[in-house]
């Protein structure tokens, strides 16, 4: 049987792919920022999963205001990294896993979550910009990875509750799945931020760490934060933190067990204009 041993969560912000990609690292301003991920790529190599199931949402490459769906499962055997105006960064092709996609479409829409099958996509920073910081600059990317989209760009979006739910049923999911495997889900994007308007530039610290403890310690609860406190308090982009709810929906604890194991918490202001988090949780 196939089992959720561990979630990861991390900002996805573009600039630190870009820095990274120019050898800029341990430049001053982002040398700080860097360290707090140099445990986790030592955790990730003693923690190497078969498979990382990572939620994170499309930055109009994949898709577009034409169609945007509000749940999206990749089913591809590959995925080419996207240009996103200044041509693909120069990472490693990201390798998918058909059967275990198609075997959580089929439960989590029986199930009775809506998903958009995607069989051909490109995936954008938000997909590869965690890669990058949990795993390096490898030539390969440690394990196959099974893309899912969330729509936190066009109004409406999922709500946090939604999202929590639908990771309790990936959970199930991947339990029902008949091969011996250790899946990793990442919940990606966040945390506060504002790219446009009067309050661009918004960073909350003091939200940030408030939002993060009641994550970790009372999932159910910050599942039932509404949309209008992420906007009034993290920003108008502070909303892509739902797609961390669908990872901790897929803990053991979201069923009954064991509360996880904090095995690593960071938080990092600014990168860009954006306030970075990162958690680590062991299932127990």
């Amino acid at each position: 049987m196939a089992k959720i041993t561990a979630s990861v969560y991390t900002s996805h912000v573009p600039a630190i792919g870009a820095a990274i990609d120019l050898g800029k690292t341990q430049e001053p301003y982002w040398q700080p920022l860097f360290q707090g991920y140099e445990f986790s790529k030592q955790w990730m190599k003693d923690n190497k999963p078969d498979v990382i199931f990572l939620v994170y949402n499309d930055h109009a490459t994949a898709f577009s205001l034409d169609f945007i769906p509000t749940f999206a499962i990749g089913t591809a055997a590959e995925y080419q990294p996207a240009d996103e105006g200044w041509g693909p960064r120069p990472v490693p092709k990201v390798i998918g896993h058909p059967e275990l996609a198609s075997h959580i479409a089929q439960s989590v829409i029986q199930q009775d979550f809506d998903l958009t099958i995607v069989n051909k996509m490109d995936v954008d920073h938000g997909l590869t910009v965690p890669l990058s910081l949990m795993c390096g600059q490898p030539e390969a990317w440690p394990c196959p990875v099974i893309p899912f989209a969330v729509n936190v760009v066009q109004y409406p979006v999922p709500s946090g509750r939604r999202c929590y739910q639908l990771g309790q049923a990936i959970r199930k999911a991947v339990e029902s799945f008949d091969e011996d495997i250790n899946v990793h889900i990442w919940g990606t994007g966040g945390m506060s931020h504002q790219l446009q308007g009067a309050r661009a530039g918004l960073i909350n610290r003091e939200w940030d760490n408030a939002w993060l403890d009641k994550m970790i310690d009372d999932p159910v609860a910050c599942a039932d934060t509404p949309h209008i406190d992420y906007v009034r308090e993290a920003g108008s982009e502070g909303i892509e933190l739902v797609m961390w709810l669908i990872a901790r929906g897929a803990m053991a604890d979201a069923a009954g067990g064991p509360k996880p194991k904090v095995a690593h918490r960071f938080y990092h202001v600014p990168a860009s204009n954006t306030a970075v988090g990162h958690v680590i949780l062991e299932n127990q």
